[in-house]
């Protein structure tokens, strides 16, 4: 597997592949790779001939220092995780790479943006637009592929693509989950003992509303989850939503696609999870 930490190498990379007529896949990552993200080069490595991940923790899109400053950096481990999933290249970037000059991009995603994490986090998608944009143009893959615990930014993602008005096939995985259910989360790894065995409630919040969907309204369920969840996290938002477009819905009938979103805190780590209903 090759290592690209220059733009430039990548490029020479990429231009070989695409002359020899190569379909490329690309999955970008955060780096410190759990079975989620190999689930993810997984499939990649089924469906095109040459594979490319990233690992770039992207300064702009952390409204939070702190949360940047503790964000896992686990490189040698990753390197070696994505060789034994058949993973071609990967492309670790330093912040002045990716950044030589002061960022001036500014994306307009409308509803998208501002709802949930959005609303929660300012200026966060941005920062997202801004690096998977030059990714893309760096990379110029054919199939990208992204997890859907980040439903948002899924959502997100698939505008950019339209906004750029480019023909990369955006594809999306299901949650790689725990045994517990707890979703895979590379924020996972800062939860205590006692944290890990806490943060599976999350997820069984999510199941509750599912298994109650018939019963009552989408505004009962989400305040019973809340209720749930208090003891133990500081909950951000649940939130029932049209899975189309991210409206939050107060009626079933609204959508035909019913997705519940939630971001909670359990100490000073930060989950988020989200499940299909």
């Amino acid at each position: 597997m090759y290592v690209f930490e220059q733009k430039a190498e990548l490029n020479k990379f990429i231009n070989q592949a695409k002359a020899e007529g190569k379909s490329i896949g690309f999955v970008p990552t955060m780096g410190a790779l759990h079975a989620g993200h190999i689930a993810l080069i997984t499939e990649a490595v089924g469906q095109c001939d040459i594979v490319v991940a990233s690992i770039f923790v992207n300064p702009i899109q952390f409204n939070n220092p702190d949360d940047l400053k503790k964000y896992p950096r686990t490189f040698e481990s990753d390197r070696k995780m994505l060789e034994e999933a058949d993973c071609d290249a990967v492309f670790y970037p330093s912040v002045e790479e990716m950044y030589p000059t002061k960022v001036v991009e500014k994306f307009n995603f409308g509803s998208l943006e501002t709802v949930m994490e959005g609303a929660k986090r300012p200026g966060h998608f941005n920062g997202v637009a801004v690096v998977v944009k030059r990714l893309f143009d760096l990379v110029q893959p054919d199939f990208a592929f992204f997890g859907k615990k980040d439903f948002q930014q899924l959502a997100i993602i698939r505008a950019l693509v339209k906004q750029m008005k480019s023909d990369i096939h955006i594809i999306g995985l299901d949650t790689v989950r725990e045994k517990d259910g707890l979703a895979m989360s590379s924020r996972n790894t800062r939860l205590s003992k006692q944290e890990r065995k806490t943060a599976v409630e999350l997820s069984k919040a999510l199941n509750f509303i599912k298994q109650n969907k018939n019963a009552f309204d989408p505004a009962h369920l989400e305040s019973e989850a809340i209720n749930m969840l208090k003891t133990n996290f500081s909950v951000e938002y649940i939130q029932i939503v049209d899975g189309n477009n991210l409206h939050p819905i107060s009626d079933w009938n609204q959508t035909n696609y019913p997705v519940v979103c939630a971001a909670a805190f359990l100490g000073d780590v930060r989950l988020i999870d989200n499940l299909e209903l």
